[in-house]
C-alpha cells in the first residue's frame, strides 16, 4: 500500500466527494460508515484507518445518527467548521430531500401496488448491503479473541435480553479501560506515542463558545413558532418533541423507535399504528441516516392540522423544523468536542475504552441486521418474553419468498459480482417491479 502522505483536499473537492456520500449513502449506519470509509480512509487517504475508527467510536457515545456525526467530524478535520458543515449537510439534505418527496407521494399515493413492489426490491437491496457492511466492518475491529468476545456479548444482550443500547456501549467502554489497565494487549492497544499536547485550559473558553452559539442556533426556529403562532400549534408541538428526541437518541433511530411511536400514535395522535412502519420502511431505502423517519412523522402531523396553513405548506415546515431540530445538536456535539480528540488520542485507557466499545458496536450492527432481515423476509413475528429474556422471531409460515429471491439477487451482484451500490439498487428495485407484474 502507498504510505505516502496525501494532501489535505480543497473545500470544493471535500463538497464533492461528500454530495457523491450524501446520495449513495443507503443501508443504514453500517453502510453510511462502510461507505465513508472506502471513500475517505482507502481510496483518498484524507484520513487514517486509526483516526477514523476513534472518531467512530467517539460518535457512537454521542446522541443521534452517528454516521452523520463522523461525516461533520471528517469534515472540521480537513477543513474546521466550514468543512464540518458542508460534510455534515451535504450527508442529510439528499435524504431529506427523498424524505420529503417520499412523503409527498405517500399522501398522495399510498397503497398503490407499484409503490409498495419498488420498495420490496429495494429493501431487500439493502439488506444485502448491510451484511456486507457488517463483515467488513467485523474483519478490521476484532482483531483479538477478546474483542471477537465483546462482540458477541453485545449482540447476545441486545437481541435476547433486549439491554438497553447506552449500557451496552458504556459497560464496554468500562470493561476496555479496566482491561487495558491490566492487559492492554487483549484489545491490540499500543502504548501511545509521546507527543506536546496544547493545555487543556486553552479548550474550555472556545468549548463554552460552541455550546452557546449552537444552543442559539438550535433554538432560534423553535422561539419563532412560539412567538408567531403559540404553544398550542402543532409545529411547536414537533419542535419540542423531537428535540428532546434528540438528546436522547443514543445509538441511532433503533433505539428510540419504540418511545417516539409510542408518543406520535397514543400521545399526540399524529399518525396512526401501520404508518409508523411505513415511514420506517421509506426511511430504510432513502439515503442518509434512519433518524429521517422523524421527518416523515413532522410532515405527517403539521398536513394534517394545517392551520394556518394550507397542508403543502404546513407539511413541508413540519419536516423542515423536524430536521433542523434533530440534526442541528448533531453539529453541536462534533464542534464542541472534536478539539478535545487529540488529547484522547493518546490516553492509553481511553482508547482501550473506545477499542472495546469499537468491538461491542460490531455486535450491535449485527443485532440491527438481522432486525432488519426479520422485517424485510417475514410479514410476521412474534415476541417471546421468559424471565429476562425477551426477543422477537419470525412466523416462518410468512416467509416472502420474493423478498428473499431479491435479496439473494442484492447478495450475488454485491458479493460476486462487485456491483456498485447505486446499480444494485436500481436492479432490485426494477426486478420487485417485475415480480408484480401479472403474468
Amino acid at each position: 500500500m502507498n504510505s505516502e502522505p496525501v494532501p489535505t483536499p480543497s473545500l470544493r473537492e471535500l463538497i464533492r466527494v461528500f454530495t457523491r456520500i450524501g446520495c449513495l449513502s443507503f443501508g443504514g449506519p453500517a453502510g453510511q460508515i462502510a461507505l465513508m470509509h472506502r471513500e475517505i480512509v482507502d481510496d483518498r487517504r484524507w484520513v487514517d484507518e486509526g483516526q477514523y475508527l476513534r472518531a467512530l467510536n467517539f460518535c457512537h457515545l454521542l446522541p443521534g445518527p452517528e454516521a452523520q456525526q463522523l461525516a461533520t467530524w471528517i469534515g472540521w478535520k480537513l477543513h474546521g467548521a466550514r468543512g464540518g458543515l458542508a460534510a455534515g449537510m451535504l450527508f442529510v439534505l439528499p435524504g431529506a430531500l427523498v424524505m420529503l418527496a417520499l412523503s409527498l407521494l405517500y399522501v398522495a399515493a399510498s397503497g398503490a401496488h407499484w409503490f409498495s413492489a419498488l420498495f420490496l426490491g429495494i429493501k431487500a437491496a439493502v439488506l444485502a448491503l448491510v451484511v456486507q457492511a457488517l463483515t467488513r466492518m467485523a474483519g478490521r475491529a476484532l482483531k483479538t479473541g477478546f474483542s471477537r468476545w465483546l462482540a458477541v456479548v453485545a449482540f447476545i444482550g441486545l437481541f435476547i435480553f433486549n439491554l438497553p443500547f447506552p449500557l451496552i456501549v458504556l459497560g464496554a467502554g468500562a470493561i476496555g479501560m479496566f482491561v487495558t489497565s491490566w492487559r492492554p494487549h487483549l484489545l491490540h492497544v499500543h502504548a501511545p506515542e509521546t507527543v506536546a499536547l496544547p493545555p487543556a485550559t486553552s479548550l474550555w473558553a472556545a468549548t463554552w463558545r460552541t455550546i452557546a452559539l449552537w444552543l442559539v442556533i438550535w433554538a432560534a426556529p423553535v422561539v419563532v413558532i412560539l412567538l408567531m403562532l403559540g404553544p398550542d400549534h402543532v409545529l411547536f408541538q414537533i419542535a419540542g418533541f423531537f428535540s428532546k428526541l434528540a438528546v436522547m437518541t443514543f445509538g441511532g433511530a433503533y433505539a428510540v423507535l419504540a418511545y417516539m411511536a409510542q408518543e406520535a400514535v397514543q400521545h399526540w395522535h399524529w399518525l396512526a399504528p401501520g404508518e409508523m412502519g411505513d415511514g420506517l420502511g421509506l426511511a430504510e431505502t432513502t439515503p442518509g441516516p434512519l433518524i429521517m423517519v422523524t421527518q416523515f412523522v413532522g410532515f405527517l402531523a403539521a398536513w394534517r392540522a394545517p392551520d394556518p396553513f394550507s397542508p403543502l405548506l404546513a407539511g413541508v415546515l413540519g419536516a423542515a423544523i423536524t430536521t433542523w431540530v434533530t440534526f442541528a445538536p448533531c453539529f453541536m456535539w462534533i464542534f464542541t468536542f472534536a478539539p478535545w480528540m487529540e488529547r484522547l488520542e493518546h490516553a492509553r485507557r481511553l482508547q482501550g475504552g473506545l477499542a472495546a466499545v469499537t468491538a461491542a458496536v460490531v455486535g450491535v450492527i449485527a443485532n440491527l441486521a438481522l432486525w432488519f432481515a426479520l422485517h424485510v423476509l417475514f410479514t410476521q413475528d412474534t415476541a417471546i418474553a421468559v424471565g429476562p429474556l425477551h426477543m422477537t422471531v419470525p412466523i416462518l409460515s410468512s416467509l416472502d419468498v420474493a423478498a428473499l429471491g431479491l435479496a439473494v439477487l442484492a447478495g450475488l451482484l454485491l458479493f460476486w459480482r462487485k456491483t456498485g451500490v447505486v446499480t444494485v439498487l436500481a436492479i432490485c428495485g426494477l426486478a420487485g417491479l417485475g415480480l408484480s407484474l401479472p403474468f
